[in-house]
C-alpha cells in the first residue's frame, strides 16, 4: 500500500515559533516511517515557508530556543490537490494531509485551517471556528458561559479602551479581587502573563500583556486550588474520549507555571495520574468532554482546570494544539491511559483522514 504523506508544517511568526519548532522535531522523531512519508516545512517568523530536513535543529539546547532560518522556498497550493512546491516551480509532493503543529495566532486560531478548507487538504486538529474560539480567551469564555460550563471571574480589556480611556480601564479593574492575572487574549505557554498582586501594579502588567497582543483578559486568582489537566482524543469511530488526569505542581520560586518553569528550568512537576478520587476524577472528564464540544473541538484537545479543596471545578482554558513533545502534559495523559507517542500520531492523522474537509 502506498505511503500517506504528511506535510508537517511548525515554527510561524507567533511569540510560541519556539514552542511549535520543539514540538515538530518530537513529532518527526516519532512519526512511522513505514507508513507515512513526511514533507517537514517550517514557517520563520517573517512568514516565509521553508523546506527542513530533519529534527536535529528542532530542540532546546543549552537554553537556546529553535528558530526557522534557512531552507529551500516553498508553496503550498491552496487549490484541491494540493501539492508542495519549490520556489522554482518544481513540484515536491502531492500532500494527503497536513499536520498544523503551530501554537498561537498566525497557525493555532484558524488561519491556516481555512487555507487548508479552500484548498480542501485534510488536516489534524480542530476547524476554523473551534481554533479561533479557543485561541480567543474572551470568545472562549463566553462560549463556556453559553454552555452552561463553570468559569473564573474575568474582565476584558480591548485595544480601543486601553486607547481611549486608560484611566477608567485601571479602575474598572481596580474593583476585581486580587490577586489576578493579566493575559494576552491571544497567545498561548504563558507568553506575555503577569501575576499581579496589587492595584498599583496594574499599568505595568497591561502594559506588558499588550507587547503581545493588543486585546487582554484579566483573570481572579482561583485560590485553595490544583491545576488539573486532561487530554481529549477522537477516537477512531469517531467518538470523543477523556484521558487520565495530571496535575502541574509549580515549585515555590515560581509565582505560576510561567514559561520559564514550562520550559527551561523544571520549575514544576507533572504528577500523572492526578491524585483526585474517582467521582471528582469522572466530574473533570465529563467537563472536558463538554467543553471540547461547546466549542465544537475535533481531532484533540488539553482542557485546563482550576480544581478547589471544595470539589469545585472551573474550567481555565482550552488548547487545540498543545504541547506534543513526549514530556509534554498531553502525550503523557494518554501514555498513562495506554495509547503511546506514535499510535497518538497515527489516531490523529487517521481522525484527519476520515473527517476531510468542508461543513461536517
Amino acid at each position: 500500500m502506498a505511503k500517506i504523506n504528511v506535510a508537517l508544517v511548525f515554527g510561524g511568526r507567533s511569540s510560541e515559533h519556539a514552542i511549535s519548532c520543539v514540538t515538530a522535531g518530537n513529532v518527526l522523531a516519532s512519526i512511522d516511517r513505514s507508513k507515512y512519508d513526511v514533507t517537514p516545512i517550517g514557517i520563520t517568523t517573517r512568514g516565509q515557508w521553508l523546506l527542513q530536513s530533519g529534527s536535529e535543529q528542532l530542540a532546546i539546547t543549552d537554553g537556546q530556543l529553535p528558530q526557522i532560518r534557512e531552507g529551500a522556498e516553498v508553496t503550498l497550493t491552496s487549490v484541491p490537490g494540493a501539492a508542495v512546491t519549490l520556489a522554482d516551480s518544481t513540484a515536491l509532493a502531492n500532500v494527503d494531509v497536513v499536520f498544523p503543529l503551530l501554537h498561537g495566532p498566525w497557525g493555532e486560531d484558524g488561519t491556516i485551517q481555512g487555507l487548508l478548507e479552500l484548498a480542501s487538504i485534510p488536516y489534524v486538529g480542530s476547524g476554523v471556528y473551534a481554533s479561533a474560539a479557543a485561541m480567543d480567551k474572551v470568545h472562549m469564555k463566553a462560549a463556556f458561559r453559553a454552555a452552561g460550563l463553570p468559569i473564573g471571574p474575568y474582565q476584558t480589556v480591548s485595544s480601543a479602551q486601553w486607547q481611549r480611556q486608560p484611566e477608567a480601564v485601571l479602575a474598572r479593574l481596580c474593583g476585581m479581587r486580587f490577586p489576578v492575572f493579566v493575559k494576552p487574549a491571544r497567545a498561548g505557554s504563558s507568553i506575555g502573563i503577569t501575576k499581579v498582586e496589587a492595584p498599583e501594579d496594574l499599568q505595568r502588567a497591561l502594559e506588558f500583556a499588550h507587547l503581545h497582543d493588543p486585546k487582554l483578559v484579566v483573570e481572579e486568582a482561583i485560590d485553595k486550588a490544583r491545576e488539573i489537566e486532561c487530554a481529549v482524543l477522537v477516537q477512531r469511530d469517531g467518538t470523543p474520549q477523556a484521558s487520565v488526569l495530571g496535575e502541574v505542581r509549580v515549585h515555590p520560586d515560581h509565582d505560576f507555571y510561567d514559561f520559564e518553569a514550562k520550559y527551561l528550568d523544571d520549575g514544576a512537576d507533572l504528577v500523572v495520574p492526578a491524585e483526585l478520587d474517582p467521582e471528582l476524577t469522572r466530574l473533570v472528564q465529563d467537563t472536558a468532554i463538554a467543553a471540547f464540544e461547546a466549542l465544537d473541538c475535533e481531532g484533540l484537545a488539553r482542557v485546563d482546570f482550576f480544581v478547589r479543596d471544595t470539589g469545585d471545578v472551573i474550567i481555565n482554558e482550552v488548547n487545540t494544539m498543545p504541547g506534543f513533545t513526549p514530556i509534554s502534559m498531553f502525550p503523557r495523559l494518554w501514555a498513562a491511559s495506554g495509547v503511546a507517542y506514535p499510535e497518538l500520531i497515527d489516531i490523529l492523522i487517521s481522525d484527519a483522514l476520515r473527517r476531510g474537509t468542508g461543513l461536517r
